[in-house]
């Protein structure tokens, strides 16, 4: 299964929002896909044409943002809330990324000023998170 789930961020200047979508291996709790772009069903397509084949087949979860109804089969896919414990994996690793990373926080003094830099950065962080062995 994998979980879907988007996170709030900037470059440059608050007014310049990037949002980072992400798909997350419930199983193996990696990454498989991401794109960095607006909150709209257009960047929903995007993440979702980024997800690798052998993953499209998977059952989806994510939250009640509209986007996901539009792009993902309704065959597979289910929209539930934050309680239900579904999406708890990737909630947790957008956390981990706005501890990990000061340019992710919301109220910081740490930004990236272009965002091809924001970008480069995300990806060095999901290369080295996705290399981390699983513990339980």
């Amino acid at each position: 299964m994998l979980e879907l789930d988007e996170l709030w961020s900037f470059a440059g200047s608050k007014f310049n929002a990037r949002w980072v979508w992400v798909a997350l291996c419930r199983q193996t709790r990696q990454v498989v896909a991401y794109f960095v772009g607006d909150r709209s069903a257009d960047s929903a397509r995007a993440l979702r044409e980024r997800i690798p084949p052998d993953y499209r087949c998977r059952a989806t979860r994510s939250d009640w943002w509209l986007a996901y109804d539009e792009v993902f089969p309704k065959r597979t896919h289910r929209s539930c809330g934050k309680g239900a414990g579904k999406t708890c994996h990737v909630e947790r690793w957008n956390n981990t990324l706005r501890q990990r990373l000061g340019r992710f926080v919301r109220k910081t003094l740490s930004f990236s000023k272009c965002e091809r830099m924001h970008e480069l950065a995300l990806r060095l962080f999901i290369h080295e998170y996705n290399q981390q062995p699983i513990t339980y």
